[in-house]
């Protein structure tokens, strides 16, 4: 199915204006550009049509970081667009069962030396890790790999070049 002529829900178009009325707060757009970018995102009925209005705008991104200690992010969270983790030693899990996901599309950068990451997605998401790189460790994604309207989808891309990686929906 092409990307960007999947239908757009409504959750998809509301996290798309709250972007661009974010950029206008911080003086990146003028009251037409505003303007501009609200028809678009609120008229638009694919991704194709969606896209435009964000296209040229900085991503929310969020880095955690550690050399030896575990990173770590369970119950009510808010999980960023873009989430860049670079962990040296440590142990990495993130259970977006309970998060507050505001995205249709979420984005997990990995960067692993030694070892392990466990990503726990809520019910119906789905994830696609196939732009993870693995040395000498393994990669298992369980959930299904295709985006499915109206639900999270999980992009998950990187390198471990120890450890391990398991993607899977919570048991809940």
């Amino acid at each position: 199915m092409n990307h960007t002529a999947a239908r757009v829900s409504d959750g998809d178009r509301d996290s798309v204006v709250d972007r661009v009325q974010q950029a206008y707060a911080d003086g990146r757009l003028s009251s037409a550009e505003l303007d501009r970018r609200l028809e678009l995102a609120l008229t638009a009925t694919s991704r194709g049509e969606l896209e435009p209005a964000v296209a040229d705008l900085p991503d929310e991104a969020v880095r955690l970081e550690s050399t030896g200690g575990r990173i770590e992010r369970t119950g009510e969270w808010r999980v960023p667009r873009l989430l860049r983790i670079d962990s040296e030693y440590g142990r990495v899990r993130l259970d977006l069962s309970r998060a507050a996901i505001g995205h249709p599309e979420i984005h997990i950068e990995l960067w692993l030396t030694y070892g392990s990451a466990t990503v726990i997605l809520p019910p119906g998401a789905t994830a696609n890790a196939d732009g993870v790189r693995s040395e000498w460790g393994r990669v298992a994604c369980k959930a299904a790999g295709h985006a499915r309207p109206g639900a999270p989808h999980v992009r998950i891309t990187g390198e471990l070049t120890y450890g391990r990686l398991t993607v899977r929906n919570s048991r809940r």
